[in-house]
């Protein structure tokens, strides 16, 4: 309940934000092709903007993490800090905020709008399944994404899916529109754009979805180089072992885990199978 009561919250100021920019920009209703192309435009990127921003803030209240300095007293959080330390000095990187949540998943994931200000967070099942080599390879695995600046990348590309889903949706329902001599209503007009909006969005979804797996796969070459190729293979066959630990039952959340179960929709799927993953790493040269 806490993570829907967050979802729609995050959803009513990102719609409040972009109404009232649009408001002000004079484009909130559109006339026009293009009037109609920078509507979708600054609700598409704008909404998945604020989110990028809201990243770290989102995923602290979701996940129930609670941060770390390095002196708490506990030998595994802060040696985890420590180790996340020395990986974000040999990286180039300012040092993250770093913290754990409970549970028993198997889990640990990166986050937040850039380099400087970006957040590490371990499960505290992760800390208890795995040999510091191989959570040093998943610590690795997560500072490359913020080395590579994935967070970023991924918003971009999903903002521009979003405007384009939302621009064609409208483009198409105002063809089937003209076809009928403008005689369909309001309502039927805008039931069609969202039935559009939802097919449309699963092919989004696909391109998206794409590109998380391709930063999957550099993230771990990222972390061969920072913590050693033989320690991410092992946290990866670690991973094998442990799936059953790692909770899918909330898609939103889905790149928040080092690994996505597998599943018949493939192409929906924002991480590679796992045994893909150490095979890349194992034939790399």
């Amino acid at each position: 309940m806490k993570r829907i009561a967050l979802f729609l919250a995050t959803n009513l100021v990102i719609i409040a934000t972009l109404t009232v920019i649009l408001s002000v920009l004079g484009i909130d209703r559109y006339g026009s092709l293009q009037g109609m192309f920078v509507f979708c435009l600054v609700w598409g990127m704008g909404g998945a903007f604020i989110s990028l921003q809201m990243s770290r803030f989102i995923a602290k209240q979701a996940m129930g993490v609670r941060l770390v300095d390095g002196r708490t007293g506990q030998p595994d959080l802060d040696w985890t800090y420590s180790t996340i330390r020395q990986l974000t000095d040999r990286a180039g990187l300012p040092m993250p905020e770093v913290g754990f949540y409970e549970s028993p998943e198997v889990n640990a994931f990166a986050t937040g709008p850039s380099k400087s200000r970006s957040l590490v967070a371990v499960s505290t099942g992760l800390l208890r399944t795995m040999s510091r080599d191989e959570v040093e390879g998943v610590l690795a695995h997560e500072v490359s994404h913020i080395q590579n600046g994935d967070m970023v990348t991924m918003t971009l590309i999903q903002g521009v899916v979003n405007a384009f889903v939302m621009f064609f949706a409208r483009v198409i329902a105002g063809i089937l529109r003209n076809a009928t001599d403008e005689r369909m209503s309001g309502m039927v007009y805008f039931m069609i754009v969202m039935v559009l909006q939802m097919v449309l969005g699963i092919f989004g979804m696909m391109i998206v979805a794409w590109f998380s797996r391709a930063r999957e796969f550099r993230a771990d070459a990222g972390a061969g180089t920072l913590a050693g190729r033989g320690k991410m293979i092992a946290a990866l066959q670690r991973l094998q072992q442990n799936t059953r630990t790692i909770e899918t039952g909330h898609p939103a959340l889905a790149t928040m885990k080092i690994s996505g179960a597998r599943s018949w929709m493939a192409l929906l799927t924002t991480h590679p199978p796992l045994e893909d993953r150490i095979a890349a790493l194992q034939n790399a040269r």
